[in-house]
């Protein structure tokens, strides 16, 4: 080449672009995997929110039967029997939002006599709406409907495999 022109011959250019589209075929199935991955980890961290609070209201609302366990259930006996089931889990989602207190205890709390363990029911990140497959507590882990009597766990009703290859409704 002569002294004074500067540029990018052909061959340059051919194997710059060959490296470019190499290193996308190698981005592009990376960045699915990590969009799942990310879905994947809300999905747990969800899960074990929900079981948390779940857990909470048990704490708080055990019963067996008709004898009351736990330290609201004996003095909010009317709200007990209305929002836990025979074993103390809330019978409804709606439950966790939040129950009104009765009794003594709703004295001892004037301003706010409604006892919550969500905000709100969450957003299940694989199917991007509020509804959650429910299990009852003689249910077993794999069963598909709902008794409708309390709730003891939830999943995803979601039907895809996660990256590990386990369902996620199993989780």
């Amino acid at each position: 080449m002569r002294r004074g022109h500067h540029g990018v011959t052909m061959i340059e250019l051919l194997i710059t672009l060959g490296i470019i589209l190499i290193l996308a075929s190698i981005a592009f199935p990376l960045s699915k995997v990590s969009v799942k991955r990310s879905k994947e980890l809300e999905l747990r961290q969800t899960l074990r929110t929900f079981r948390t609070a779940i857990d909470n209201f048990r704490r708080d609302w055990a019963r067996d039967g008709s004898i009351l366990l736990g330290p609201l259930c004996v003095k909010n006996q009317v709200s007990c029997k209305e929002h836990t089931s025979i074993t103390g889990y809330p019978k409804t989602l709606d439950d966790l939002l939040g129950l009104e207190l009765s009794g003594a205890e709703a004295t001892l709390q004037e301003e706010n006599p409604i006892r919550r363990y969500l905000r709100r029911v969450p957003i299940d990140p694989m199917t991007d709406t509020q509804e959650w497959g429910l299990r009852c507590y003689q249910d077993e882990a794999d069963v598909e409907d709902w008794c409708g009597e309390d709730v003891f766990d939830v999943h995803t009703k979601s039907t895809r495999t996660a990256i590990n290859g386990t369902r996620y409704r199993d989780w």
